[in-house]
């Protein structure tokens, strides 16, 4: 048996195995003065685009509001109007640099919906291409994510700060 090493994801584990729910990732880090290093590609007013650091393909974005709160419902006006109008700049975006075949999009609110974060909500934009998911996720039940997290986001960042 061959083995396919991915040290960046223990700490992925290890929060799970500990919960992970002793603080808030979505609420930590726009706090923090460190987007770069927290893959964090824009700020809104009211929301912010930040990379999945444990995506599930290249361009793995999410958006998120500032406010903590795990229902959708809950989201002012400004707040709703301003997070999907960043989730459509994130296609827009993502389509111009990597011209994807398709999207998955969407939120999983709750646990039970498979949501790693069930306390503040966020909208996934996934990028897909024809073919990959090759044979990988068949055979070895891996995914394989084809671009570095920092060369993603030197590409994608710049194209967040222009005006739409």
């Amino acid at each position: 048996m061959e083995h396919i090493w991915a040290p960046w994801r223990i700490e992925y584990i290890r929060l799970a195995k500990n919960g992970g729910d002793s603080d808030c990732i979505l609420c930590d880090k726009p706090a923090e003065a460190n987007d770069e290093s927290n893959l964090l590609l824009f700020r809104g007013e009211y929301n912010f685009v930040i990379m999945n650091r444990y995506p599930y393909s290249a361009g793995h974005l999410m958006i998120a509001p500032y406010r903590h709160t795990a229902l959708l419902e809950s989201l002012e006006r400004n707040e709703l109007l301003e997070h999907f109008q960043l989730v459509q700049k994130t296609i827009v975006i993502i389509r111009r640099l990597w011209n994807p075949a398709g999207f998955n999009m969407g939120m999983n609110m709750g646990r039970v919906a498979g949501a790693g974060i069930d306390q503040h909500i966020h909208t996934h934009v996934v990028p897909r291409w024809a073919g990959d998911t090759s044979f990988m996720p068949v055979i070895a039940s891996t995914g394989v994510v084809n671009a570095a997290l920092s060369e993603s986001y030197a590409e994608l960042f710049p194209e967040f700060q222009k005006e739409s």
